[in-house]
């Protein structure tokens, strides 16, 4: 895999407001560990290899076993795993990044509006539209993961 530009070079200032939300997102108050979980969740569904691999180290090197990670993708299934707040950041996830397939649901919203108040849902979703656009880069430029660089 090779990259076919290099985007944050190219355009400096609009990858520098993108990271700004990302910063912003830092700064929430939702648990890195939650959002991080979301940022891999929503990689897995859009193939983003470069942020796959990214968001997977940033997890390990935060302490999530690896029995976890391992389960991510099928966190559903993974019983008492996952906490209730994890599953429900991960399905809110889902139903957001697969927006023209699920509509997003009245009944997604309501449980997600339930475990996070309004202010903590709002920045899941910058969340989970942030890492979906940094998708979109990784994937349409093919930005390779350090473990292909090494």
């Amino acid at each position: 895999m090779s990259n076919r530009i290099n985007y944050s070079a190219i355009s400096p200032d609009t990858y520098k407001a993108f990271g700004g939300v990302y910063v912003s997102l830092q700064q929430c108050g939702l648990p890195k560990q939650l959002v991080d979980l979301v940022y891999l969740r929503v990689s897995q569904i859009n193939g983003c290899a470069f942020c796959i691999d990214m968001h997977s180290r940033d997890l390990l090197k935060g302490g999530v076993g690896v029995e976890k990670l391992l389960l991510v993708p099928v966190w559903h299934d993974a019983g008492q795993l996952f906490s209730p707040r994890e599953r429900s950041a991960l399905s809110w996830a889902e139903t957001v990044t697969r927006v023209a397939e699920t509509g997003v649901a009245d009944a997604d919203y309501q449980a997600a509006l339930a475990e996070f108040g309004d202010k903590g849902l709002a920045d899941l979703t910058y969340a989970i539209g942030l890492m979906n656009a940094f998708n979109r880069f990784g994937v349409a430029f093919r930005s390779a993961p350090a473990a292909c660089k090494a």
